[in-house]
């Protein structure tokens, strides 16, 4: 536990910006030496080391003694989230609706209660502003417990009033939980499977969604309940790989904002997370224009005047810019272009990554190795394919551990490394048939792949991968199996060897023709 502590203390430091790190030293009175406290001495010598050891801590300052530090690191901790709650209390709305509710507290205490009414109107005023439901319960509390202090000749009008203010936003509050409950329920199941694979799955999610849905009416939802609800109903219809459903939400979604910048920095990560839901649909759904325009919105958040791009927001804008682009160059079928961004990006990529969760990480690895199977970096595709293979947290995105070792497989056979495929076919075989996503996709690769060997001639390999395509084609038509096409384009790379083209340029015709249909309907 104590490791943990000292670990999570290590860590907040190093998050400090420079400035959060001056104003913490400013506002402690870090100059006068003179009354340098412990903590400010360890902050100093924390900041300074780059791998934690307590041990050089203690040589370094003797006058912290051991016995000392576990109280020292608490106290540390606690003063720096105090510093950066006031340093950040102008940028973040809900942290200055939250002081004013504890000034209201204050003057409440002091028997000011005129005073606490102002003040709680401010707040009040602000918390509706911002639709901000669980800050306007609070606020809604101290309003009824100023009541009986402040008796005017409407005072039953105004106890009525704050009931019917209070039940309505409960019953709001209570509607908002029961989406996002479901949604993250969904989402758990997501994580762990990916799209849905069959029949059952299918049905199950179904019934999850159907008996867990509340009744409800869209056009009398507010701004945050239709916001949970889009969320919860985006995600829903992606998991059944409805895209087009899903793409009809997302738009609502993101129309919801509007142009009302103090919505957008309210609720900013559902913003973002709203804009990165609708350029996945129009990737899948091929609307190559409306995905960059799109990508305009994402890239203008940086420059909204009022924004505050914290840690957070800054790793959630770097995941989507980056996603997205790779996207671009996937809908373009334009692979060297992304490995020539890749390389560029690369150092500052692999320190970015490092800060994404588990799910996002991996990902970025398959995109990557995507974008250098597309550009015939079979090599690079091998190396970001054994981080996803070689973890060991399979539990979650069973699906890209599947065709990762799908992917793999191809590349290994593009590298010539036909002394190892069969290794690989049957270490894929065993975990596929662990993960029960052992479908006929599958069993056509694999058993394609069993069956190749160096003593081939050109027209034999060649009529190989003319039956395989001709077993994999009737897939993409079905509901289920045709899941597996969402991952690679096994198709586009059969043909390129049935053609003898390289996989891009077979990509990149087909994506110039359905850019060229998209621009023909508008």
């Amino acid at each position: 536990m104590a490791k943990e502590r000292s670990d999570a203390l290590f860590h907040l430091i190093k998050s400090l910006k420079k400035s959060e790190k001056r104003y913490f030293k400013l506002t402690i009175g870090y100059e006068d030496k003179s009354k340098d406290p412990k903590f400010l001495r360890l902050f100093e010598l924390l900041d300074k080391q780059t791998v934690l050891s307590e041990e050089s801590l203690l040589l370094q300052e003797p006058s912290i003694k051991k016995e000392q530090l576990s109280n020292l690191k608490a106290h540390l901790y606690l003063k720096i989230l105090h510093c950066l709650k006031m340093y950040h209390e102008a940028k973040v709305p809900d942290i200055e609706i939250r002081e004013l509710v504890n000034y209201a507290e204050i003057l409440y205490n002091r028997c000011l209660y005129e005073q606490c009414v102002q003040i709680l109107k401010k707040a009040k005023k602000r918390a509706i502003r911002n639709d901000n439901l669980e800050l306007l319960l609070e606020i809604l509390k101290w309003e009824k417990k100023v009541l009986g202090h402040t008796i005017a000749k409407d005072n039953q009008k105004r106890v009525n009033k704050i009931i019917e203010e209070v039940n309505d936003v409960n019953q709001r509050i209570n509607t908002i939980n029961s989406f996002s409950n479901l949604a993250v329920k969904l989402n758990s199941y997501y994580l762990k499977v990916g799209y849905i694979r069959n029949k059952s799955e299918y049905e199950r999610v179904q019934r999850i969604f159907q008996t867990e849905l509340p009744e409800y009416s869209e056009e009398q939802l507010s701004f945050t309940e239709k916001l949970h609800l889009y969320d919860l109903l985006v995600g829903y219809y992606f998991f059944l790989q409805d895209f087009e459903q899903g793409y009809h939400y997302a738009k609502k979604w993101v129309a919801l904002y509007g142009q009302t910048q103090d919505l957008i920095i309210s609720h900013l990560s559902l913003y973002i997370k709203g804009i990165n839901n609708l350029m996945i649909a129009q990737y899948r759904l091929w609307k190559y224009y409306e995905f960059v325009d799109t990508n305009k919105k994402l890239k203008a958040i940086k420059r909204l005047p009022k924004v505050t791009l914290n840690e957070n927001i800054q790793v959630k804008l770097f995941k989507y810019t980056y996603v997205h682009e790779f996207n671009r160059y996937f809908m373009l079928g334009d692979f060297d272009k992304g490995v020539a961004l890749m390389n560029k990006i690369k150092s500052n990529l692999e320190v970015y990554i490092n800060q994404l969760d588990r799910h996002s990480r991996l990902i970025m690895y398959y995109k990557i190795a995507c974008l250098y199977f597309g550009s015939d970096h079979h090599r690079e595709v091998v190396f970001w394919l054994n981080k996803i293979i070689n973890t060991p947290e399979i539990d979650i995105r069973e699906d890209i551990h599947c065709f990762a070792r799908i992917l793999n497989l191809v590349s290994h056979y593009e590298l010539d490394n036909m002394d190892v495929i069969e290794y690989y076919i049957r270490s894929t075989y065993r975990f596929l048939l662990k993960k029960d996503d052992l479908h006929f996709y599958q069993k056509y690769i694999l058993n394609f792949l069993k069956h190749l060997n160096k003593n081939m001639t050109q027209e034999e390999l060649i009529r190989h991968f003319q039956q395989l395509r001709e077993q994999l084609i009737p897939l993409t038509k079905s509901k289920f199996d045709k899941r597996p096409f969402i991952y690679f384009d096994i198709i586009s790379w059969l043909e390129s060897k049935i053609q003898n083209r390289r996989v891009q340029e077979v990509i990149r015709e087909k994506a110039l023709q359905r850019i060229y249909l998209e621009a023909e309907a508008f």
